[in-house]
């Protein structure tokens, strides 16, 4: 009796911390049909990401007169090697460092400040400035290492790059592999720079006004940190685990059982009366 009511203990607490780890392992549960039409009065998209100090873009002038804005565009020519006179060709667009002045230097423009505007903004910038000198410029502008990185319980914690205007928080998560069971969904840490100084802020996964935050759309250089359960989730690759877990412990007690009754022989006996009436 006494083990097979073990049984039934240890089923239940399975059962009971597995209906608990669904719940907290869902996103946004508390979404509905029209959850969507209050967080829209609500919701600021933000497309673009802000320039800071050391990134590196490619900024390309073209207009009707190539000729004309040739000598704004960086050469695509190289030196073979460090102090050589020989040069090559190369196959892609050169790179502007944002200075630690938030400047690029561009040619016959020179300085351009760039930090704290958004790419199209440095596009404005700087076609605001060859307009003075060029006919109806045009200005593309790139962010190369626009990346954010993704750490702890995921399945694939990495740098990622983003290679479109914005990244969602979602996003980045889903291109890490997702968390794995034992991440905490309601309580993701979002660490980012801004203006020189550091901004740290959770995120929870769970609630539907996720899309609120102003962390919802990453920023580059973000770091994303998903920190472990308190309690290990019960997930279909560990349930046989527990389950050996309670067989292991009920044998045990069968055991314990055994050997007391074998040196209680008096127990024994008066158990057997008891049946037998």
């Amino acid at each position: 009796m006494r083990i097979r009511q073990l049984f039934a203990l240890g089923a239940a607490v399975i059962l009971t911390a597995g209906c608990v780890t669904q719940k907290k392992m869902t996103y946004m549960r508390d979404a509905v049909a029209s959850t969507a039409d209050s967080l829209n009065a609500h919701f600021e998209s933000k497309a673009e990401s802000i320039i800071r100090i050391g990134d590196q873009l490619t900024i390309f002038v073209s207009a009707l007169d190539k000729e004309a804005v040739e000598p704004y565009n960086l050469p695509t020519v190289i030196f073979a090697t460090p102090g050589s006179n020989e040069v090559k060709t190369s196959p892609q667009l050169q790179s502007y460092t944002v200075d630690s002045e938030g400047n690029v230097n561009m040619p016959v423009l020179g300085k351009v400040h760039v930090a704290g505007l958004t790419r199209t903004g440095v596009e404005d910038a700087v076609r605001e400035l060859l307009e003075k000198q060029v006919v109806n410029p045009s200005v593309q502008v790139n962010l190369v290492n626009a990346k954010v990185s993704v750490m702890g319980e995921v399945n694939h914690p990495s740098k990622i790059y983003m290679t479109g205007d914005r990244m969602t928080l979602l996003e980045a998560l889903a291109q890490a592999g997702d968390l794995t069971p034992y991440g905490r969904r309601d309580n993701v840490l979002v660490t980012r720079e801004l203006n020189g100084k550091l901004e740290m802020a959770r995120v929870d996964l769970t609630s539907a006004n996720l899309f609120l935050s102003p962390y919802y759309y990453l920023q580059h250089n973000d770091i994303i940190y998903v920190s472990p359960n308190k309690v290990r989730a019960i997930s279909s690759a560990n349930a046989g685990l527990w389950l050996s877990m309670v067989s292991t412990v009920a044998s045990a007690a069968t055991v314990i059982v055994t050997v007391v009754n074998a040196t209680n022989p008096s127990a024994v006996a008066a158990g057997t009366a008891a049946a037998s009436k």
